[in-house]
């Protein structure tokens, strides 16, 4: 058996979400199953860094798979290409190497998300996008965000359903910053809990429009209360940015890994 990973980007806005479902829903999942087990010739199973849910993006999704197949690596992307709707794609293809899992093997995950901040929504980037008419003061939606960077209990940004066993996690930075008419948050952690992203966010909209003062983000973070939380942000506008793996994995590295590597290094070390 060989292991094949794929960096594959989707448009999200036409899936109901990664994970495969049993009532036939639309998934990404299903869509990069059927097309690997096509250029297989047998029934492959799919393992992704982390499940989106309905309407997330991914810049770069990791995704793995065994096969006794014999393909080169330009024959598995051409072939899966082939075979995917237009809203999937393959970027790369390689052979894994030691011990690699998409899930378990990823030490850091880095997610983008962006808000259309002006009068009118976008015909354009409806689905790919947040849209808040209310102007946005990105300078305190930054300065709020700082005081969640760390080893910290994430209680008050989780979903009550969340079925993670802890709560705990390192996140290694958030930085938040205006391009013309958008605001963007870039996050990264060694991982996150459900809905944990577009909560942040939703706090961080909040401080942005003023309704809410900068402190508001470090009170919640203290509060362990998710009932007393922002709303959740839409996931129109999340995407999956890239996901930061041991370097024995020799796997393509998204740049916006360059603004961590001590931190990275030092969990890395950890582990």
């Amino acid at each position: 058996m060989v292991r094949i990973v794929l960096g594959i980007e989707y448009d999200g806005s036409g899936f109901y979400g990664w994970q495969w479902q049993e009532d036939g829903l639309r998934t990404v999942q299903d869509a990069v199953q059927k097309a690997a087990s096509k250029v297989a010739n047998h029934k492959v199973s799919v393992i992704c860094t982390g499940r989106t849910d309905t309407g997330v993006h991914a810049l770069e999704q990791i995704v793995h798979f065994d096969t006794q197949a014999v393909r080169s690596q330009h024959s598995w992307l051409m072939g899966i290409n082939a075979n995917l709707p237009g809203d999937v794609r393959v970027l790369w293809v390689l052979e894994a190497v030691h011990d690699f899992h998409a899930r378990y093997s990823a030490i850091a995950r880095f997610y983008r998300y962006i808000i259309l901040n002006r009068d009118t929504r976008s015909a354009l980037l409806r689905n790919r996008v947040t849209w808040l008419h209310k102007n946005l003061n990105e300078e305190r939606m930054h300065q709020a965000a700082q005081s969640l960077v760390g080893s910290h209990d994430f209680t008050s940004f989780r979903a009550l359903k969340c079925q993670s066993v802890s709560p705990m996690r390192l996140m290694y930075f958030i930085d938040v910053y205006r391009q013309g008419e958008q605001v963007i948050m870039d996050i990264s952690a060694n991982a996150f809990l459900h809905h944990m992203v577009r909560n942040i966010a939703g706090v961080l909209m909040a401080i942005g429009a003023g309704d809410r003062p900068i402190s508001w983000a470090e009170e919640l973070l203290a509060s362990k209360n998710r009932q007393i939380g922002g709303v959740t942000a839409s996931p129109h506008g999340l995407y999956l940015g890239g996901v930061y793996y041991p370097e024995k994995y020799a796997l393509p590295r998204h740049q916006i890994f360059n603004k961590l590597p001590a931190n990275a290094q030092r969990f890395q070390h950890e582990r």
